[in-house]
């Protein structure tokens, strides 16, 4: 059992909380029953589990140690203290893994029938970024595209708000001038978001398959984006606000594509 706040193992996972350090070694610290769970059942390509005896009290916990003992995965014990130091949430539930990233080339992404994918310009809160992955899986997206400077989905944050959902989606890393030559190749449509136009995003019918393009938190989408889309909805707003959180706004445009594919009919 590791017990040593200095121990080389310890020292290389605390590094994973930055981007520098995970852009390096293309590995990522993942925490928790359940996000465990998920990266186990999916099979992603963990390096190591790491468990606090003491604070893993769960069942379903042991449970996921017994299957890792099944598939070989290195399994490393820390005292509470060690894994409460390395630990990103308030009351850890003693496991963990070092996972490696996984990425999908832009060129290798072929929508197909029925599929929903989620484009990102220039996303800054990893929080927002997480909500967004773990709503799309939710709605069953296919992935989503980190256009531009992006956030980065494997940060601390993103990969908490996510509880699992980033390794059931694929994540493509790629920029304005890569993916607006592959969008017009492929011909899918495109469909974005701003308060500046009339078209309600209840009464639009999305085509099938599509991508839903949201702009930054600060800036929306920019000119460029905007002359991609075939069509642009907005969210009306009755309030004094004067806009959502780019989460929240993602989720309720996601939920009206997803109840339209159930043949769901809101009246108007």
């Amino acid at each position: 059992m590791i017990t040593s706040f200095s121990n080389p193992l310890i020292k290389s996972i605390r590094k994973l909380s930055l981007h520098k350090e995970r852009q390096k070694c293309g590995q990522f610290l993942v925490e928790g029953i359940k996000s465990v769970a998920e990266a186990i059942q999916v099979d992603a390509k963990i390096e190591t589990l790491i468990i606090a005896p003491g604070l893993l009290v769960s069942g379903f916990g042991q449970s996921i140690v017994e299957q890792s003992q099944k598939k070989s995965i290195p399994i490393v014990e820390v005292s509470d203290e060690v894994f409460t130091a390395i630990s990103n949430k308030d009351g850890p539930q003693g496991i963990a893994a070092i996972v490696h990233q996984n990425w999908t080339k832009l060129a290798q992404i072929n929508p197909g029938s029925n599929e929903i994918w989620i484009a990102l310009e220039s996303i800054q809160n990893p929080g927002n970024l997480g909500t967004i992955m773990r709503t799309g899986e939710a709605i069953g997206a296919k992935g989503i595209f980190l256009l531009d400077q992006s956030t980065d989905p494997y940060d601390p944050t993103a990969v908490k708000a996510s509880m699992g959902a980033l390794f059931s989606l694929k994540l493509v890393k790629t920029e304005f001038k890569n993916f607006s030559a592959w969008v017009q190749e492929k011909k899918v449509p495109l469909i974005g978001s701003s308060d500046k136009v009339e078209q309600d995003y209840m009464t639009y019918q999305y085509p099938n398959p599509c991508i839903l393009i949201m702009g930054s938190e600060r800036q929306g989408l920019s000119v460029g984006y905007l002359k991609l889309c075939e069509q642009i909805v907005r969210i009306p707003m009755l309030g004094r606000s004067d806009s959502l959180n780019l989460a929240v706004a993602t989720g309720i445009i996601l939920y009206q594509i997803f109840n339209q594919r159930r043949g769901i009919d809101f009246p108007a």
